[in-house]
């Protein structure tokens, strides 16, 4: 494996209890191949660093004007708010205009780490884990970065760091087993389990990511995996997709799946990208749909948790 050092990551939160078991540390990895129409991350989608921009955070109506000219390439105008040309701003490497704002109503989503630094603060952060606590790569999609996330795993695997990933499965199947023989648990993403549904909402075909679910399971790995599924309605939350999906579970011996209620906590994101969001007058999920789909996997043995409330 080539000695990838650096690599592009968008958020690291410490003391998260939500991403795998006991007290963790997430680091959220830069890029993604789906583009689902609900997400509540798509300041991850790219690969790159690229500006975002916060109306509420702006204060350019109370008089600050420290970003008027500093954009060298005219992706900024005026008139009650500053306005950003996408076009311009989505090719930008510079991000001058983020230098300029005091307030964080122009920022760069994305940073260059090293494995060194991200390892320095698993290791700081590691005296506050929990003995089940750990590391969790999260993103977008980290096996996008595959080289830099294997060189961070090895790291993590000589410090006898606990490790877990929530990832889509959307890559190649020798990259993907190469990766999880460095992870002990992990969060798969099933969208739907109809390809041609799952093409009409995340952008690709479910193939790749069902074939590597079924490759894991043949492969002896010995971690722990729970499948998870975003409930969306009129998408994903019908009797036929939950008995299809728990056929497939039955299939590839899997007995543990986590169904995240849809929110729209990540709608401010798609306005500050200047993307248009579709879900922006969707309603939270009813409770009694949550439990309705929880029963449906029960009564097929299959441990169903539903939001956060999983059993590590």
């Amino acid at each position: 494996m080539e000695k990838i050092d650096k690599g592009i990551v968008f958020d690291i939160q410490s003391f998260s209890v939500h991403d795998g078991p006991g007290c963790r540390t997430t680091v959220f990895m830069n890029g993604c191949p789906l583009r689902c129409e609900w997400c509540a991350n798509p300041e991850s989608w790219t690969l790159k660093p690229h500006i975002m921009f916060s109306e509420t955070s702006c204060k350019y109506q109370k008089g600050c004007t420290i970003c008027k000219d500093a954009c060298p390439y005219k992706g900024l105008t005026f008139n009650n708010m500053p306005t950003l040309n996408w076009d311009i701003c989505k090719n930008c490497d510079t991000f001058e205009c983020s230098l300029k704002c005091y307030y964080d109503a122009l920022k760069v989503c994305g940073k260059e780490y090293s494995v060194d630094q991200i390892m320095k603060i698993l290791t700081r952060d590691s005296n506050s884990w929990s003995v089940e606590g750990g590391v969790t790569f999260s993103g977008g999609e980290p096996l996008l970065q595959s080289e830099f996330l294997i060189n961070l795993l090895k790291e993590c695997k000589q410090n006898y760091f606990h490790t877990a990933i929530e990832t889509t499965a959307y890559k190649d199947n020798k990259t993907f087993l190469e990766v999880m023989k460095y992870i002990d648990f992990a969060f798969i993403d099933v969208k739907h389990i109809n390809r041609d549904m799952h093409k009409q909402k995340t952008g690709v075909y479910n193939d790749i990511i069902l074939n590597n679910i079924r490759a894991l399971k043949q492969s002896g790995w010995k971690g722990r995996l729970i499948l998870r599924m975003p409930v969306i309605r009129d998408f994903n939350d019908t009797y036929e997709n939950i008995t299809d999906t728990t056929q497939f579970m039955k299939e590839n011996d899997l007995f543990e799946i986590n169904i995240l209620p849809f929110h729209r906590l990540g709608e401010s994101k798609w306005k500050q990208l200047g993307k248009e969001y579709k879900y922006k007058d969707e309603e939270g999920t009813d409770p009694k749909k949550l439990e309705e789909i929880q029963d449906l996997f029960l009564e097929n043995q299959i441990a169903c948790y539903v939001g956060h409330d999983t059993a590590f």
